[in-house]
């Protein structure tokens, strides 16, 4: 294992109960009996970051113990130890322990250059997901599959499961807001894993060409389960109750507001020092993987950790309330950024919110396309389904 995916990993382990080996999921990374013998002989470029485990070894390791022929690797947003900021470009650069191309897909590009795939023969994608639409995981994932089709290179997903995979909630992506936080008409919590959401890209016509896909399920997996993740899937999702409040708490990043990175509690708190309660407060201080974070060194207010419950997204999905909450007690006309339509996938949401719109209209208002939706995502599924 990289020292850095060590680290992390010893990190995790400390603040999280279960583990995949404890919940006895086997993961598509970890059934090498089902694709390293196709991999012989074969010029391999790899999608991965410090999350391609198998067990408590890197996957780039253990291909290369196999003598097989990694040729590139290629890393997403926080890089390829997923140790960079959010939003900060990633250069190419050379691997210390292997000596192979790291070849950025969060940097001058987000898709792979042909020049790239025109040196191998297949390309294999393995990174943990969270589940959520503005998770940019997903987008690189919709590029790699272009890039694939374009070139005929073929795609082996090896599958991971969704730890907010139990529910569907949301928005669907409207077409005109289509960015790198959301490339495809999916709800923000879309209930997929990569493998899954591949199937569905591939069957929706979403890219240019059709790409040549296998997918490598998980074993014993199903989208009832509560998968708790083993590794931390970026430095600001450190435990299970940020991943299961991030569909909530991720549109604070399209406001004015501190979602407490830069503190120990990211994606755990929210405040703002014009907050007009007091009872709690926070200060964002640089530090690892939020080296300039929003409202550095200015004292925030806002809930109790403890008043913002992560067992409501288990139960209820996303809670608007917090957006809700904060709006009307900031009391400012400039609340909302340039991103936050981007976040939601729409504008409507901020309409919503400004209206005052009670949480139970605007969950309403997100059904016809759930509905749909739901329909569409039946034909994808490898695992049982929550319903």
């Amino acid at each position: 294992m990289h020292k850095n995916s060590l680290i992390l990993y010893i990190t995790f382990l400390f603040l999280q109960i279960f583990t995949a080996n404890a919940q006895n999921i086997i993961t598509g990374a970890e059934r090498t009996e089902l694709y390293f013998e196709s991999l012989k002989e074969k010029r391999i470029g790899i999608v991965t970051n410090h999350t391609g485990l198998i067990e408590y070894t890197h996957i780039v390791d253990s291909m290369l113990g196999a003598g097989l022929e990694v040729t590139y690797i290629f890393s997403p947003e926080h890089g390829f130890r997923g140790n960079s900021d959010a939003g900060h470009l990633i250069h190419n650069s050379v691997d210390d322990e292997t000596g192979l191309e790291i070849v950025s897909l969060y940097g001058k590009n987000k898709k792979q250059d042909a020049k790239y795939l025109k040196k191998l023969d297949v390309v294999v994608f393995d990174i943990q997901d969270v589940g959520v639409r503005f998770y940019t995981y997903i987008s690189t994932l919709h590029y790699v599959m272009e890039a694939c089709a374009e070139n005929n290179v073929p795609l082996i997903v090896l599958d991971r499961p969704n730890p907010n995979g139990h529910f569907v909630d949301g928005p669907v992506l409207d077409p005109q807001f289509k960015s790198f936080v959301g490339l495809d008409p999916i709800p923000l919590v879309h209930g997929l894993t990569m493998g899954e959401l591949a199937k569905m890209i591939n069957g929706e016509n979403w890219i240019n060409g059709t790409c040549e896909l296998t997918v490598i399920p998980c074993e014993n997996y199903t989208h009832k389960d509560l998968y708790d993740l083993p590794v931390p899937p970026s430095p600001n999702l450190p435990n299970m109750q940020a991943v299961y409040l991030y569909p909530s708490l991720g549109f604070f990043e399209g406001t004015i507001m501190s979602v407490g990175r830069g503190t120990n509690l990211p994606f755990q708190v929210y405040g703002h020092p014009n907050y007009i309660d007091k009872d709690f407060s926070f200060l964002p201080l640089p530090t690892y993987g939020a080296t300039n974070p929003k409202l550095k060194g200015e004292t925030c207010y806002g809930p109790k950790p403890e008043d913002i419950l992560y067992e409501h997204a288990i139960n209820s999905g996303i809670n608007i309330g917090f957006l809700k909450d904060a709006y009307l007690k900031t009391q400012t006309d400039k609340f909302f950024n340039n991103f936050f339509n981007l976040l939601a996938g729409n504008a409507t949401l901020q309409e919503q919110i400004i209206k005052d719109v009670p949480v139970e209209d605007i969950k309403q208002s997100w059904q016809p396309g759930l509905e749909r939706y739901l329909k569409m995502r039946k034909k994808y599924l490898l695992y049982d389904d929550f319903d």
